[in-house]
């Protein structure tokens, strides 16, 4: 049984349950819970839902964009057969446009044509926040400012979506290395699934270059919704979760002779990544609220 399908039906049921429906920017409405918290331990499992089909290609991908390729480019997502950011890329006009009105919802500077502005991989560069993170977990066991920030006041204005998934902090304990994750809003049934195993991958990757070992990933959330128009699809999932329970979680394999974390393979087939004896119940589709 997978403990991390556990966790997030859970969270689905009680947002169903107790939630209160709100509107919001993109005019469909919300369930939400004002907060949510969970602890993984990745000692024990490897989080990815086995009660529907996540695409890990993707998901790292993704991850490996903000965070090692440091980019806020889409199109370097798009030649990887990756389209997370399809609906925000700014167009060659400097404009945001809505996906169904060709409205302009935000005009920038044209030089940031095809990209999503000052924001996650931007930040991340602008500020060297990996090269720090890496240098302090190698040099500095017992350092207590391991902080990723992507909420930079003075770039929110220029981005095209501010970081949901806005903070980090990194912690060693005996050789472990633990994670604490921030997230101001939270698309259950799309954005989390995604994160959570992005964040795991993550922590792996930096625990193998480092010497350390993996350990907990603490998750809190800010409002915690699941569109009106996915609750027929978050009912598919509990049904299954509640009729067949979950599938034995798979486990991860990174090549262990990457010692070097940008060396790790960013290429479409992802080389240095497998998940192995994945089980899943197959697809569940989600609307995209843009």
């Amino acid at each position: 049984m997978s403990q991390w399908d556990t966790i997030y039906c859970e969270l689905c049921q009680k947002i169903l349950e107790e939630g209160t429906r709100v509107s919001n920017r993109t005019g469909v409405d919300t369930i939400k819970i004002p907060a949510a918290h969970f602890e993984l331990n990745l000692e024990e499992e490897f989080p990815i839902l086995t009660t529907k089909q996540l695409f890990i290609r993707q998901a790292v991908l993704e991850m490996l964009w903000i965070y090692q390729v440091q980019s806020n480019d889409v199109r370097w997502l798009q030649e990887r057969n990756v389209h997370i950011w399809d609906l925000w890329e700014i167009n060659e006009a400097g404009d945001w446009c809505d996906e169904k009105t060709g409205k302009v919802l935000k005009h920038f500077d044209p030089s940031f044509a095809h990209t999503i502005g000052t924001a996650y991989g931007y930040i991340v560069k602008k500020m060297g926040l990996m090269d720090k993170l890496i240098d302090s977990l190698k040099n500095d066991v017992n350092d207590r400012r391991r902080v990723i920030s992507l909420w930079q006041d003075d770039y929110l204005e220029s981005a095209v979506l501010p970081s949901c998934v806005w903070s980090s902090e990194w912690d060693v304990t005996n050789g472990k290395l633990n994670l604490w994750v921030h997230q101001r809003s939270c698309d259950v049934p799309l954005g989390l699934p995604f994160n959570v195993t992005q964040y795991a991958v993550l922590l792996m990757m930096l625990a193998q270059v480092t010497d350390l070992k993996p350990g907990t990933i603490n998750w809190s959330i800010k409002d915690a919704h699941i569109y009106v128009n996915q609750v027929d699809g978050i009912k598919e999932q509990l049904e299954r979760y509640h009729t067949n329970g979950s599938l034995p979680a798979p486990t991860l394999w990174l090549n262990p002779e990457i010692r070097d974390f940008y060396a790790f393979d960013h290429s479409k087939e992802l080389k240095d990544i497998k998940l192995v004896n994945y089980q899943h119940m197959g697809k569940i589709q989600f609307p995209l609220a843009q």
